[in-house]
């Protein structure tokens, strides 16, 4: 062996050593280059690593190349007449341009290249070990001439060498980012598990504040000295309610009525909202694909978590910009997979790096004291999450921030609108029918049995499963309906339901709670035909609900 090539050798050991070790990818790449510049005096080198989803190349390393070369041909779009680069990483070939001063693909910048020493040029494909496309080794010459046949051996080794580095890194990257999701997602999880209960807890609470209230103001003449203080405790108590509600979204406890949505039609139909919201110094344009966007969820919760979004990209933006809503289908990584995406990126003050590693926790907001909840973004990953996408933002100090949502592209079609409800019955809408009600909380339960009574209907009370069991026993009438929480000590309320429905075959049931973790509600709500009522409970809610139930066919 010659002591070239051996000198040569013992610095690819060195390189793959670097990369054993856990080097920056940065220091691999450079130390790669200065291995083939070494072995040729007037060869300068650089390595370009490929940016699929931008279609462009981006400097990995060229520490001997002018540095407005290099900045230059960082960002290089890829095509089959773009200099030996763009062109080699095209055709996935070689590309040699043995003289820049007489080919057409260095036109727009061959004197300034020539200027600076730069005469010919080849490129060389950098190649992953499932021949995926990585990136370009290029060299350049001080004179107008083609490759040897040596020159192409050290490159190609050098290539196979920039490839391991650059898959390593990858791994290394997509481990990290992996743990980190993971992280977010135990943290999220153990966020979700709190906020559930809580909301349970209060939501229990807001049925007995909403029931009473109401039942007050039933009472009490319009003109009556306490009315705007009763109706000041109503109206509290809804914004609390819809507090809990963005509580269960983040924990992903949410009941959802999914169905075949497509997306861009959620999106236009908001947009005339959306303009009002971001204001007129706000440049908003809303792109969509030509085809479909079908995804399965729940259109409401869609709209609010496309409007969350676009509220918060008005928040980045005080002082005006433009605000970019684009709707996408594109292939997946699993084989035969589509995914239908939504992007949303504004031009605002963006993020650091440790305010974008918190933005999706719960209660963190970089707003004012008593200008935000922290929830709107907490709420956008948990309703993502429920509906079996994900959510991803890019964003950097003055760049601005791309929020980009990616959900599983449905099957089937998309379905039709849902017929207008119909108009609602009065709120006094009652029955003589007999109900009976199992609730575990006393206040709960004393609230709702009150608002049946005032409705009319004859109301058999139960504290458990086994008090309700008892009272079937013993009524000898009908009984027409069973209204149960779900989330009950010692029996839940669908197994209560399903024992109690061989002693009253032709007793319908209702089930109601402040949270969703029961499997039964989260797998059969709007599936199965169950019927539910989620908590805070309102009387209007109640009573309308019971009536629809007990009328169904």
């Amino acid at each position: 062996m010659s002591a070239a090539l051996e000198s040569f050798h013992d610095s690819q050991l060195a390189v793959l050593e670097q990369v054993a070790s856990g080097a920056p990818l940065g220091e691999v790449l450079a130390a790669t280059v200065r291995l083939v510049e070494s072995q040729a005096d007037d060869m300068r080198c650089s390595i370009l690593l490929y940016d699929e989803a931008r279609g462009e190349l981006r400097l990995g390393a060229g520490p001997s190349l002018p540095r407005w070369f290099a900045a230059a041909v960082d960002g290089l779009k890829i095509g089959p007449e773009v200099g030996a680069c763009g062109a080699a990483a095209f055709r996935r070939e070689r590309v040699v341009c043995e003289d820049i001063a007489m080919d057409a693909r260095w036109a727009s910048c061959r004197d300034a290249v020539i200027a600076h020493g730069l005469r010919a040029c080849w490129s060389q494909p950098v190649f992953s070990t499932e021949r995926a496309l990585l990136g370009t080794f290029a060299m350049y010459y001080a004179e107008a001439r083609g490759p040897t046949a040596g020159e192409i051996a050290w490159v190609q080794a050098a290539s196979h060498i920039a490839a391991i580095a650059i898959e390593r890194a990858r791994a290394d990257l997509k481990l990290r980012q992996n743990e980190e999701q993971l992280r977010q997602a135990q943290k999220m999880e153990a966020v979700g598990r709190l906020a559930g209960g809580v909301a349970h807890d209060f939501n229990n609470i807001l049925s007995v504040v909403l029931g009473t209230s109401a039942a007050i103001l039933d009472e009490l003449e319009p003109r009556a000295p306490l009315r705007p203080e009763i109706e000041a405790i109503r109206k509290a108590g809804e914004r609390a309610g819809a507090l809990t509600r963005q509580l269960l979204a983040l924990s992903r406890q949410q009941i959802l009525a999914p169905r075949v949505v497509d997306l861009a039609d959620v999106v236009a139909g908001l947009e005339p909202l959306l303009r009002r919201l971001v204001g007129e110094d706000i440049a908003l344009t809303v792109e969509r694909p030509e085809g479909p966007a079908p995804v399965l969820a729940d259109p409401g919760q869609l709209e609010q978590v496309v409007v969350n979004l676009v509220v918060n990209a008005r928040d980045a933006m005080p002082s005006g910009g433009s605000l970019e809503i684009e709707t996408a289908v594109a292939a997946s990584g699993a084989p035969g997979g589509r995914t239908v995406s939504l992007t949303v990126a504004d031009s605002g003050h963006g993020m650091d790096e440790t305010t974008r590693a918190r933005i999706f926790e719960p209660f963190f907001t970089t707003k004012e004291s008593g200008k935000g909840t922290g929830l709107g973004l907490s709420t956008v990953y948990g309703i993502v999450s429920q509906s079996g996408g994900r959510v991803s933002v890019e964003s950097a100090p003055g760049a601005g921030a791309t929020f980009s949502l990616h959900f599983p592209r449905a099957e089937g079609e998309v379905a039709s609108e849902p017929e207008p409800p119909a108009p609602e019955r009065p709120a006094t809408v009652g029955g003589s029918d007999t109900v009976l009600l199992v609730e575990d909380e006393d206040q709960v339960r004393a609230t709702v049995r009150s608002i049946l009574r005032r409705g009319g209907y004859t109301v058999l009370e139960a504290q458990n499963g086994g008090e309700a069991f008892l009272v079937c026993e013993q009524y000898g009438k009908d009984i027409d309906l069973l209204l149960t929480d779900v989330v009950m000590p010692r029996m839940n309320g669908t197994d209560l339901a399903k024992r109690l429905g061989a002693l009253r075959p032709a007793m319908r049931v209702l089930y109601m709670s402040g949270h969703t973790r029961d499997a039964v509600i989260h797998d059969g709500v709007a599936s199965r035909g169950i019927s539910f009522l989620q908590k805070p409970v309102t009387p209007d809610t109640l009573l309308r609900k019971v009536r629809d139930v007990l009328d169904r066919a």
